[in-house]
């Protein structure tokens, strides 16, 4: 709801940066402004209430770019070997709004074998 704010305030390219610079700059203007908030319904954050979906899939995220990140840079073809597409396809199936909008009972029992899933694959050699 607010990215238009935000793509409108960076000028030249839209490195980490520039993003982080440019919410502090909302936000200094606007205590109201959030990235975090809204969604398709309009009412509902994206955030709040959500650390038991939201938490497994930053640490999914952050253990397949741990070892994967510069293996890939050293050699490109990493892609194209099984682990590296099945950790990612558990990865992105993770990520999905799915397990947002639908965060409790039976779509968190999905995400945590998912996340489980992926984990065990990130930990073989």
């Amino acid at each position: 709801m607010q990215q238009h704010r935000l793509w409108q305030r960076i000028s030249g390219p839209a490195n980490p940066q520039a993003v982080t610079d440019a919410i502090a700059a909302l936000q200094a203007e606007d205590p109201g402004f959030s990235m975090a908030g809204a969604s398709w319904t309009n009412n509902l954050s994206w955030v709040e209430g959500y650390a038991n979906v939201l938490e497994p899939m930053q640490e999914l995220s952050a253990a397949f770019h741990q070892r994967f990140d510069a293996r890939v840079a050293r050699d490109p073809s990493v892609t194209a070997s099984p682990c590296y597409q099945q950790a990612l396809l558990h990865l992105l199936l993770l990520e999905t709004s799915c397990f947002r909008y639908w965060g409790q009972g039976v779509w968190t029992e999905h995400a945590r074998t998912l996340h489980r899933r992926g984990l065990a694959l990130l930990q073989r050699d």
